[in-house]
């Protein structure tokens, strides 16, 4: 059984709440952990994501470009969480540093 330096773990719930279509199974694959490892760390912080909650739909529809922008400035804060995460944890299992 591996420990992991508590930093790592708040990382890795993080990346978790980060995304929200993602499931614990595809977060823990990027991470190179085991999938009930990232659930107990969520379960134990109270990260627990509602199911079956949706949204209230927005009173004026935006339109289909700023849509899009809103998607994309979204995909890209992601991308940039996950990127810093990973380079940690890259980091972390080569020994190269501790966290």
């Amino acid at each position: 059984m591996k420990n992991y330096p508590p930093r790592f773990t708040a990382d890795a719930v993080a990346l978790y709440q980060s995304r929200p279509e993602a499931t614990i199974r595809q977060v823990a694959a990027d991470l190179g952990i085991n999938p009930e490892t990232l659930r107990k760390w969520v379960r134990d912080v109270g990260a627990c994501r509602p199911r079956g909650r949706r949204a209230e739909p927005a009173a004026e529809p935006p339109t289909p470009s700023e849509a899009e922008n809103a998607a994309l400035r979204k995909k890209v804060r992601e991308l940039e969480e996950e990127r810093e995460i990973l380079r940690k944890a890259a980091k972390y299992f080569a020994g190269e540093t501790r966290w």
